[in-house]
């Protein structure tokens, strides 16, 4: 439904669709970027910024294996155990919902993620890879046994080949799956390309009661472009993070998406003084955003394992050495 409000400072009335779910995953993707080693305080900095904020569900981080990601070498943020969370957010008695990720083949999900009843969280949402539609299937279906809301995350959008992304869409619309979403891991995709992704989405899933989401990464500086781009399109479940914090050439930034939005329950001066204060005080430590050798493996439509790797050797900032590297190996 389309609501309206009256912008004081233009005196102009501005649309809005209140059905739009903004989520955020500062904590949960950014933590790809310092093995989710986050002070308490920059969790609970986040968390209270996403309350006051009017921010729907904050992603606290991820449920996946202690076996595969030892707490010897991986923050709390990694696996969010109970105690962890309440930690941060105590009951959390707020209107904003809490959700973690489960890696598909990287999750002991059954053991680890527990009954509703027992957790703060409220949502789990599953990342898969097209080949583990089955497992995340799975996967899904013991998170919703369990009382959580559900989502799929369908990784690595931009090289599904037609016919599978078919197949895995006509598959999830039997299960009882929430939201599915449109996610472009590498930040390769252009809006017309989004466009046919979310409209494909759409038309699969009418009339099933499941949302559509988009998750998009930063490499081709098209983050923000193509959010908006799937909300025109009718994607109601957004995806962002504070300052674009994330894997690489980060996400869709916090602060553009609500300014964007018009609803007039989001507060951005939160998020700023949340940014200000704990996010870009770790930039220089943490090295995300966009970057030339991010926008090479976005135009390759290549995971940026490869820029990230090269960000931390002595040839940082050689761009040209990394291009004619990169080049080389195609």
């Amino acid at each position: 439904m389309t609501e309206l409000k009256k912008d004081t400072a233009t005196e102009r009335w501005l649309s809005y669709r209140e059905e739009i779910k903004v989520l955020d995953a500062t904590i949960r993707d950014g933590g790809l970027m310092n093995d989710s080693h986050f002070d308490d305080k920059v969790v609970k900095g986040v968390y209270d910024a996403c309350v006051a904020g009017g921010i729907d569900y904050m992603e606290i981080g991820y449920i996946n294996s202690q076996s595969q990601f030892p707490t010897s070498e991986f923050g709390p943020w990694r696996h969010c155990r109970e105690e962890d969370m309440r930690r941060i957010v105590g009951d959390n008695d707020t209107p904003l919902k809490l959700s973690a990720m489960s890696d598909a083949e990287k999750s002991d999900y059954e053991k680890d993620i527990l009954p509703k009843d027992q957790s703060v969280l409220d949502m789990i949402r599953v990342a898969c890879y097209i080949h583990q539609i089955p497992l995340a299937m799975k996967m899904a279906q013991d998170a919703h046994d369990k009382g959580y809301e559900t989502a799929v995350n369908i990784m690595a959008g931009s090289t599904i080949p037609e016919r599978e992304l078919d197949e895995a869409l006509e598959m999830l619309r039997e299960t009882p799956v929430d939201v599915i979403y449109v996610v472009d891991s590498f930040g390769a995709l252009y809006s017309e390309q989004v466009e046919a992704l979310i409209e494909k989405h759409l038309v699969a899933l009418k009339d099933s009661g499941k949302e559509v989401g988009i998750h998009c990464h930063n490499n081709r500086q098209l983050a923000f472009a193509n959010t908006i781009q799937a909300i025109i399109k009718g994607a109601n479940y957004v995806d962002a993070s504070f300052a674009g914090l994330g894997r690489a050439a980060g996400n869709c930034q916090m602060e553009l998406l609500l300014s964007f939005l018009h609803n007039p329950k989001y507060h951005l001066r939160p998020v700023l003084d949340c940014i200000q204060k704990h996010i870009e005080p770790m930039r220089e430590e943490l090295m995300w955003g966009f970057d030339y050798p991010y926008m090479v493996t976005g135009v390759l439509n290549e995971h940026p394992r490869s820029g990230m790797a090269f960000n931390s050797s002595k040839d940082r900032g050689d761009i040209v050495k990394f291009y004619d590297d990169t080049m080389a190996e195609e």
